[in-house]
């Protein structure tokens, strides 16, 4: 397990930085001292912007070219309580964040490179409050043993629509990195 990869490495990066989106949308709001307020926001937009459309194009492809895994569930769990870690843990403790120096913005912006490390080296990719907005639910599916490449060891990640996801259900999702799954409408 040691030499798997999670692989898609720029669509997992965007993905984390469409996670941290959110976190540009309050600083745009807030506003600094330090750099132009044209400056700011432009960049802010653009942090915004480029890794939600980037995630939007992921999931465009993919519906596009058919990636399409089925996934055996053995078990699924819910996620509802990650995001309210993120929230809390990520999102607020920023939004109060000072600026005042040019020192504060520094160490803001190595905090945010630290998170988004910690985002990308746990796999975290998935963790977005916008699949929440949008009505999705986020889901650890655990694969039948006997049916799965790697003997039941590998999890995925399953954003669906869906409230539960029963024991032995078998489902069709887009793969948007070899991790997560986007469960295709339908099944």
């Amino acid at each position: 397990m040691s030499t798997w990869r999670s692989g898609l490495s720029v669509a997992r990066f965007m993905m984390v930085l469409s996670s941290i989106s959110p976190l540009f949308i309050f600083w745009a709001l807030r506003g600094i001292s330090l750099v132009p307020e044209v400056y700011f926001i432009g960049v802010c937009a653009l942090m915004i912007v480029i890794p939600n459309l980037f995630l939007y194009l992921r999931i465009s492809g993919a519906k596009k070219l058919r990636e399409v895994r089925l996934l055996h569930v053995a078990r699924a769990e819910d996620h509802r309580d990650h995001l309210l870690v993120y929230l809390f843990a990520m999102l607020l403790p920023f939004y109060a964040a000072d600026f005042g120096s040019s020192r504060d913005l520094a160490s803001n912006l190595v905090a945010v490179t630290f998170i988004v490390f910690v985002f990308w080296h746990l796999n975290l990719h998935y963790m977005n409050i916008f699949f929440a907005v949008f009505g999705y639910h986020v889901f650890t599916i655990y694969p039948l043993k006997d049916r799965n490449d790697l003997s039941g060891k590998m999890s995925n990640v399953l954003i669906s629509k869906r409230v539960v996801v029963p024991e032995g259900e078998e489902l069709m999702a887009y793969r948007l990195s070899n991790t997560v799954y986007l469960e295709k409408a339908g099944n």
